[in-house]
This record gives C-alpha cells, sequence and structure tokens, in this order.
C-alpha cells in the first residue's frame, strides 16, 4: 500500500511498539501514541484505561488502529498481583480503543495484540489459526484480550489479532536473558529442551503488523510467527555455535520451577504453530530459519 497512512498506536515505548513506530515513520506514514500519562509530544494523545476514556478527537482522521498495550509477560514472577496487572493492562486499554473504535462514524482497521499463549502447552501438535485454545494463565489472558475488542467488531471494524510468538531481539524479548549466558557458553536446554518454539525476529514481527495494517481484509486470529519453528534445545545449540560457545549446561526443570514459579509453565511449554495466515496471504519473512534469524540478532548487537 503506498497511500500515506495515519496510525495510532498503543504500548509505543515496548520492544515492538517502539520499532513499528519507527517502521511506519521511516516508510512515510503519520503515528499517533496512545500514551498514559499526559503528553509532552505534538504526537501523542491520552489514553486512561482505568476510566475507559480516550482524549476527544485522538481518533482524527486514523486510518488504523494498532493495540500493543500490556505489562510484560516474562518481566515479572507471576503473583497474584502481577497476574492481576497481566490482564487489566491489556483488557482495559483493548476495551477502550474497542469502544472509541465503535463510536467513530467510519470503521476504521484494528490490528490488536495478542499472543501464541492462546493454545497453550500442545506438545508437538500443529497448530494454525483454526486450531482451538489451550488451558492455563496465558491461554485464558489471550482469550479475554481477544473479546475485548469486541465492540470495534460488532462496529464493522475489520479486526485481527495478532497472535505473536518468541520475538528474537538485541534488545529484549525471548532472548535477553539467554544472550548473556550463551556468551559464557551457560545456555543449555531448558527443562528437556525437547519443547517447541515458534519464533519470530522483531524485524520480521515490525513488518507482519505493518502487512496487517495495509491489508484490512485480513481479520480474525493470525500468527505472527516464522515458518519453520524449532525445538528449544537446537535454538540453543545454534546460538552457542554462532557465538563459538558450547550450550550444553541443562536447566532441570524443577530448577526453573522454583526461581520463576508459575511463569515456568510457560517457558517449559512447548507450542508448534504454523503461520498458515501469513503463508497464504503471501507475506515474505526476512528471516525464514534460525540461524539467519540469530545471525541477524548477534549483529544488531555488535
Amino acid at each position: 500500500m503506498s497511500t500515506r497512512q495515519r496510525v495510532a498506536i498503543t504500548g509505543s515505548s515496548g520492544l515492538i511498539g517502539g520499532a513499528l513506530s519507527s517502521f511506519l515513520q521511516e516508510r512515510g506514514d503519520e503515528v499517533v501514541h496512545l500514551v498514559r500519562r499526559d503528553p509532552t509530544e505534538p504526537h501523542e494523545r491520552r489514553i486512561d484505561p482505568d476510566q475507559g476514556e480516550l482524549e476527544p478527537g485522538a481518533l482524527d482522521g486514523v486510518t488504523a488502529v494498532v493495540n500493543l498495550a500490556g505489562a510484560g509477560i516474562g518481566d515479572k514472577r507471576w503473583t497474584d498481583a502481577y497476574k492481576r496487572t497481566l490482564v487489566s493492562s491489556r483488557i482495559d486499554t483493548t476495551a477502550t480503543v474497542a469502544r472509541a473504535l465503535a463510536d467513530l462514524d467510519e470503521p476504521v482497521r484494528l490490528v490488536n495484540g495478542s499472543a501464541m499463549g492462546y493454545y497453550g502447552d500442545r506438545g508437538d501438535n500443529v497448530l494454525d489459526e483454526t486450531s482451538g485454545p489451550g488451558e492455563g494463565f496465558l491461554a485464558d489472558l489471550v482469550r479475554e484480550w481477544e473479546a475485548a475488542a469486541q465492540p470495534a467488531v460488532d462496529a464493522g471494524c475489520p479486526t485481527a489479532y495478532a497472535r505473536t510468538g518468541l520475538v528474537l531481539a538485541a534488545g529484549g524479548g525471548a532472548l535477553e536473558r539467554v544472550l548473556p549466558l550463551a556468551r559464557l557458553g551457560l545456555a543449555g536446554p531448558l527443562g528437556s529442551g525437547k519443547q517447541w518454539w515458534s519464533w519470530i525476529t522483531l524485524a520480521d514481527e515490525v513488518r507482519a503488523l505493518a502487512f496487517l495494517v495495509d491489508h484490512p481484509e485480513i481479520t480474525g486470529p493470525v500468527n505472527l510467527v516464522g515458518p519453520q519453528p524449532d525445538r528449544q534445545r537446537d535454538v540453543m545449540k545454534v546460538l552457542g555455535r554462532l557465538l563459538n560457545r558450547p550450550a550444553l549446561l541443562p536447566a532441570p526443570s524443577i530448577a526453573l520451577k522454583v526461581v520463576l514459579g508459575e511463569l515456568a509453565e510457560d517457558v517449559l511449554g512447548s507450542q508448534r504453530v504454523r503461520p498458515a495466515v501469513l503463508e497464504s496471504s503471501e507475506f515474505e519473512w526476512e528471516h525464514s530459519d534460525v540461524q539467519s534469524a540469530l545471525r541477524w540478532v548477534l549483529a544488531q548487537r555488535d
């Protein structure tokens, strides 16, 4: 799509939101940041999810909204209080955005953040967008998260749910805590290491989100993962090889559960996710295999 767009983003201070904002601006789009604090820049507008309010006129002229707000899944141990934060930071913002979109005179494209946690721990089963939900805290959270966008759907807004996998990036994402260990030769298998990691580089995540912005005919769940998932131990082997470090020392499941608490269930879970919608839409990945993906990540850090 060559037409210049006006895109509103929530979560613009996060890893993905910040990268997406830069990408859209570089290609010539106008970007509006919906922020929880008082705006300090001309391109910022205030959103107050606690009160369910959006600054008047915040969505004027907007052709698409990308809703990426939410506290980090792996940022803290999952205490009861933090689990409530994980839920409210997503549900309240999504509901606020969806209601604001429903009040507009014309339908606006909504790309709503979501996660492959929807599928739960499914072993070796190949999962695509037609697969049913799994069980557990994250699966329940994602179902609520997507459901919170329903007012926009009911109002005719073409809505896609971006079920993002493990994001590989230099400054955050799935590798943030692993890379320092890998450089010391300590990043071996987590648990058995047999669990499937459905990953996507930050570069391809951003390109996929922009692709969805540009293709409002794509609605419903969309798996944002690479075309080739890998077992966790194999990802670590490739990383170790690229760093010229061994990746042999395992982290036993019981130790992870002691250190991470309930979050360990997500780390040890297996999700073999296929990006069927992106494949059928002829989206092209820059990094389609784990070696090229990890080379890209390491090059970003150098």
